[in-house]
């Protein structure tokens, strides 16, 4: 409120309630698409005495189009919900008004997301218009959908909201909980689109964007497409693997490496070369007439790593509650696969069990040959799984599912018997990008008496683990 008085009383903040005009206006169009004249008017009148374009009020225009018409507004939607405090505590009443029409425009895109049949043009505005709100967020386009992994950024330190009549909203706490939103939206505006018909038609199948909610729909309709539908929607799924593929490596590079191997002699090479140690091991020989350092020994670098043949066996639920968790570790178990001295199995299971190790070197055949959907019965995965254990000291066991058994005691039996032979056992309760899942408690408290609690939440946190283990 401003410090002015009017008969004794504190005079309207004019900046608080071109906010409030603005958030009224934005709850109204969230929950009743008709619009409400007065609150149009007025808020059109806040936006164009604040220099913003009206457009920000157009309910069809995406965010892409008001910033290609507008390409200055862009640097004002990157890091939009997570501002920077000031300073000096103040707060800038009429850059928070400001902030507020760009907030509610990328808010109303997102969330009003309408009824009825959805075109492939309509899912792409979306998409887009739902990267823009990631990039408000502090967040990389994509990143809490599940298309990616968060990596710094989005923690704002501004203020917390406070409502209508704080300033304008930091959303940044509540990034655990938008994440799974976006995607149930996203999850629901792909069911609404005749996908099929999309598929078929290259032009409009060009226009998707490849998103887990989209590769979820086009794995449990692929047995069902032929001709150009399956190859375009073969072309996205391995778009979308190929895209995670990339982030998920970069995780396994950047995760704990094994030990230097110094009973190895390191490799005499130029690029091994230690300067340091060899001119101070060869010191004694400095001739001060001559000032030469005669050399008669090289030092080199060790940079051979221990590392010891190991088996990793996945175990994935494919039931239709842990699709994203068969696409992150199908993509994961590849990876692994690809290091050296790693030999991977891979298995999927439902009512029945899946042996995918031929193909676990590449994510894309894997997905196509799952079968997502239907029952869970873990005791025909654990008969599959149990044979490959040869070695147990030498073996990790990861059984990714969310533990929603129908013969529970026979199947943690098995699963403790495979702790006690002595192989690694990892639980894992949901291997997503958004971290979230939902795990069986009565197996959550038995992992936990058993010593081997589920790990649940991000794929980072399984990624450590295996990459500590496996080198």
């Amino acid at each position: 409120m401003s410090g002015r008085t009017v008969g004794g009383a504190p005079a309207p903040d004019p900046d608080e309630n071109r906010r409030q005009v603005l958030y009224w206006r934005l709850l109204a169009r969230l929950f009743d698409p008709e619009e409400q004249a007065s609150l149009e008017s007025a808020s059109l009148a806040v936006v164009e005495d604040v220099g913003l374009p009206s457009a920000l009020l157009d309910p069809q225009a995406s965010v892409d189009s008001v910033v290609q018409r507008h390409p200055e507004l862009a640097a004002e939607f990157d890091g939009l919900m997570t501002p920077e405090p000031d300073e000096d505590g103040a707060r800038d009443r009429a850059a928070e008004v400001r902030r507020a029409a760009l907030a509610s425009k990328v808010l109303l895109n997102v969330f009003a997301s309408g009824s009825g049949t959805v075109t492939a043009e309509q899912l792409a505005r979306w998409q887009s218009d739902a990267g823009w709100l990631e990039r408000a967020l502090g967040c990389r386009p994509g990143e809490l959908r599940g298309g990616g992994n968060r990596a710094g950024g989005g923690q704002g330190a501004g203020p917390t909201g406070t409502g209508f009549g704080g300033p304008t909203p930091d959303l940044s706490r509540l990034i655990p909980g938008i994440g799974p939103e976006l995607g149930s939206i996203e999850a629901g505006l792909v069911k609404r689109m005749h996908l099929r018909e999309v598929l078929a038609d290259p032009a409009l199948a060009s226009r998707l964007t490849p998103s887990m909610s989209l590769i979820e729909q086009l794995l449990r309709d692929k047995n069902n497409l032929s001709g150009v539908a399956l190859a375009n929607a073969k072309a996205l799924i391995r778009r979308y693997v190929d895209e995670v593929t990339e982030v998920l490596r970069t995780q396994v590079e950047k995760a704990t490496v094994g030990e230097l191997d110094r009973s190895v002699p390191p490799k005499r090479v130029y690029r091994n070369l230690d300067l340091d140690r060899t001119i101070w091991k060869n010191l004694t020989n400095w001739d001060p007439e001559e000032e030469r350092l005669y050399v008669d020994r090289l030092y080199y670098r060790h940079t051979s790593r221990k590392t010891t043949p190991q088996r990793l066996i996945v175990v994935v639920d494919q039931s239709g509650s842990m699709v994203d968790s068969m696409v992150n570790c199908t993509i994961l178990a590849s990876i692994f696969a690809g290091l050296p001295k790693v030999d991977v199995h891979l298995i999927a299971y439902d009512t029945q069990a899946l042996d995918l190790t031929p193909w676990a070197h590449d994510p894309f055949e894997t997905l196509l040959r799952t079968k997502l959907g239907g029952g869970t019965d873990g005791t025909v995965a654990m008969a599959l799984a149990q044979p490959k254990i040869a070695e147990p000291r030498n073996t990790v066991v990861v059984w990714i599912s969310d533990f929603y058994e129908w013969r529970t005691d026979e199947l943690f039996e098995s699963m403790a018997a495979v702790h006690r032979s002595g192989a690694k056992f990892i639980p894992v309760g949901s291997v997503t990008s958004s971290g979230r899942g939902s795990v069986n408690p009565w197996f959550r408290e038995k992992f936990k008496d058993l010593g081997t609690p589920v790990i649940s939440g991000h794929i980072k946190k399984l990624v450590h683990e295996l990459k500590t283990f496996l080198t």
